[in-house]
Formats: C-alpha cells, structure tokens, sequence
C-alpha cells in the first residue's frame, strides 16, 4: 500500500473534539485544562503534519501523547466523580484563582438560573446570590461523558497513528530493498577491463 492511500490529514473529529473541549473549558475558566487542551492540539497538529509530509517520527510522539492524554482524561473522570478523595468542588482545576465551576454547572440541558438580591446583609449589598434549578443532567456527568469521549477518540487516533506508521515503514524497506538508497543500483553492469577486451579482439 503506498502513503498516498494514506496522506489525508487525520479524521476532522481528532481536531473537532479538542477545539470543542477547549471552547468549552475557555467559558469555565478550567485553567489546567485549557493548558492540557491547547498541547494536545499542538500534538494534534504535529502528527496531523507528520502524517501529509511522510515523517513518521511526529506520529509516534502523537502515538505516545495518546497515552498521556487518555491519562489526563481518566484524571478529570475521578474528579468530576470525587474517587480517591478527590472533590469536584475544589479548586484544583483553577489552581485556586477563582471559584469557578464547569461552565455545564450553569448552563448544561434544562438549567434555568435564579439570580437573589442579598441587600440587607451585611457586606454583600449589590451582590446577587444565584441558584441554579431544573438541570435535567448534573453537570459532572456531562463532564464525565466529554471526557471518555476524548478517550475514545484518543484510543482510535492511536490506532490510526500506528496503522500510518507501518504503512509508511514498509514504503520505505520496499524502496531500500529495490535499491532506492543504494550508491551501486542493481542493474549495474561490471564492464570487462578494457586490455582483457583487447585480446579477444586480437585472438
């Protein structure tokens, strides 16, 4: 198989999905993970370069960021789900400038915000208190479903990256082997010593 088969840039999800996340991270202010999006759409583009110009080497390091991003994303899971003591409250993911929450807290299907005046108390006039009511989904669980798909996507991109790789490593043993890097190419022809030919002339 030759790489033109394979010299599409990668699947537009690959690229879709992590601007998607990042837009969406932006409107939170989920800090940390507007660092981890903005790399992996630096890697992305890297193998998605690696993948048009024939350089397998970007693909591995795509190959291998997969596994950290799988990582990553496994990590935002057993926050927004508080395993291992871990509070979807904390603000780990903000490191500790703001107080802000996913922005699916919020905004997420069905969420309808109440905004409360708190004139009166001491300390907080003009300030509102707002409540958020009818999420038909918690928006941690949304989290939760983002980030698996970002591992789904991570696992086929890894597949993907594997698959372009072999192919562009048996285009290059096939083209060694027919002699494509060879100073003396196959067809070359030992010529007879010029006084050898000579004497058959002369006999």
């Amino acid at each position: 198989m030759s790489p033109e088969a394979v010299k599409s840039p990668f699947p537009s999800p690959f690229q879709l999905a992590a601007l998607e996340r990042q837009v969406f991270d932006f409107l939170g202010y989920q800090w940390a993970p507007i660092l981890a999006n903005f790399l992996h759409i630096i890697i992305v583009i890297l193998g998605l370069f690696g993948t048009i110009q024939y350089r397998p080497r970007y693909i591995v390091v795509y190959a291998i960021w997969t596994a950290v991003w799988v990582t990553w994303n496994i990590f935002i899971i057993c926050f927004y789900l508080e395993v291992g003591g871990l509070s979807k409250d904390s603000e780990l993911l903000t490191f500790n400038i703001s107080r802000h929450q996913s922005w699916w807290s919020e905004n997420g299907p069905g969420c309808v915000k109440k905004e409360a005046s708190m004139s009166g108390i001491k300390g907080l006039d003009g300030h509102s208190y707002i409540s958020v009511i009818g999420c038909a989904l918690e928006y941690r669980y949304i989290e939760v479903m983002h980030s698996s798909f970002q591992i789904l996507i991570a696992l086929v991109g890894f597949v993907y990256a594997c698959y372009v790789v072999s192919v562009f490593t048996e285009e290059e043993d096939s083209f060694d082997f027919i002699g494509g890097f060879d100073p003396f190419p196959l067809y070359h022809v030992n010529e007879k010593p010029t006084n050898l030919l000579f004497k058959q002339t002369y006999l």
